[in-house]
């Protein structure tokens, strides 16, 4: 299984949450060196097949009465420092150190687009690991290795910070720097389609996660583990890291990912 981890989705990741999203999904299975940071790749463009209008439209973000004219968005190539104080005034400043040095907009993206793959790359993801090493009961195939349970607490503060953040909140953000989301989503090879549209299919994806109910079992045939369950090792990256977390963190996260996707799927009133 792969070396590594939606409040946006969502990840989101974002987004699934935006760039909490992303953190829930960027633990690793065994430690790793440090990989220098690199763009997105990019994608094949011939997936996914989108249509060119989309199919899930987002109405601009209107200014409140209390918040002034809203400032314009930089271009997406000097929009780290922005989108940072986005992040930190939804999840608090903790969240800074966690954050990758630059690119946060473009690795937001390429790893929800990810989620539905069969890994998310650590060069692409925002976020950094989380803190402790992935925690295995059993030491040989004899015996058998298992997920510890103790291993599903380390994902408690990342959910608890997801679900503290209202989800008006995440949506005015989302919302607000959905054109430089848009544009470096089209950017990674999907010239015609729409960040949004591909958002949902995500938070779809992990919705219909099988969570088990019982110990969950890998395999070490080689470094890695992997699920020993052929079912849970066909599961796309996104999901695995979301069965991952525990029964617990599992369906607090599916739960604001409803809630996300009520919004991300609302029908654009007039302006």
């Amino acid at each position: 299984m792969e070396n590594n981890g939606i409040r946006t989705l969502l990840i989101a990741a974002i987004v699934i949450g935006l760039a909490a999203g992303a953190w829930l999904f960027k633990d690793v299975w065994m430690p790793a060196e440090p990989i220098p940071a690199e763009p997105a790749p990019q994608a094949d463009s011939a997936e996914p097949d989108v249509p060119l209008d989309p199919v899930y439209p987002v109405a601009p973000i209107e200014p409140r009465p209390d918040d002034g004219e809203l400032i314009p968005l930089p271009p997406l190539e000097d929009s780290d420092e922005y989108f940072v104080l986005a992040l930190i005034d939804l999840f608090g400043a903790d969240l800074e150190d966690m954050l990758a040095d630059e690119l946060l907009i473009e690795r937001t993206v390429g790893t929800t687009d990810n989620l539905a793959r069969g890994r998310v790359p650590e060069r692409i993801r925002p976020v950094g690991r989380l803190p402790g090493s992935f925690m295995v009961s059993g030491s040989d195939e004899t015996t058998g290795y298992f997920i510890n349970p103790e291993n599903f607490a380390r994902y408690d503060g990342v959910v608890t910070m997801l679900e503290r953040a209202p989800v008006a909140d995440l949506m005015d953000t989302y919302r607000r720097f959905y054109p430089l989301l848009n544009e470096a989503y089209q950017l990674l090879g999907y010239p015609d389609a729409h960040f949004n549209d591909r958002v949902v299919q995500i938070v779809d994806l992990l919705l219909a996660t099988p969570v088990p109910d019982g110990p969950i079992e890998l395999t070490r045939e080689k470094v890695l583990y992997e699920y020993k369950d052929p079912r849970l090792e066909a599961l796309s990256g996104g999901q695995k890291m979301l069965v991952r977390m525990g029964p617990l963190n599992a369906e607090r996260v599916k739960s604001t990912l409803r809630a996300l996707r009520a919004e991300l799927t609302a029908t654009p009133g007039p302006n």
